[in-house]
């Protein structure tokens, strides 16, 4: 029994908002990328800023907690922006 062939996507279905998603997702990570690799690149070149204490804490310790705070936000930041568009009976009664 061969699976049934699957229909030609189209750019106005799930395949643009796939694709739409996987973008957003990529510059999402490409932001986070940046702020881990500026934090790595702290530790291996300049141990001595990490050891600044701020708040009560020393900067090392801040840095990776807004680590795991900036991973938090940038997941509700994807999740708002792939979020479900309006079916188009939806969009004539929200006018």
């Amino acid at each position: 029994m061969e699976p049934e062939p699957r229909p030609p996507e189209t750019e106005s279905g799930e395949d643009s908002t796939s694709r739409r998603n996987a973008r957003y997702g990529l510059v999402l990570f490409a932001v986070y990328l940046l702020v881990y690799g500026v934090f790595v690149l702290l530790n291996a070149f300049a141990a001595d800023v990490m050891k600044v204490t701020i708040l009560g804490v020393n900067l090392a310790v801040l840095y990776g907690l807004g680590l795991i705070v900036a991973a938090f936000v940038l997941a509700l930041v994807y999740a708002w922006l792939c979020r479900a568009p309006l079916a188009p009976a939806s969009r004539k009664e929200a006018r």
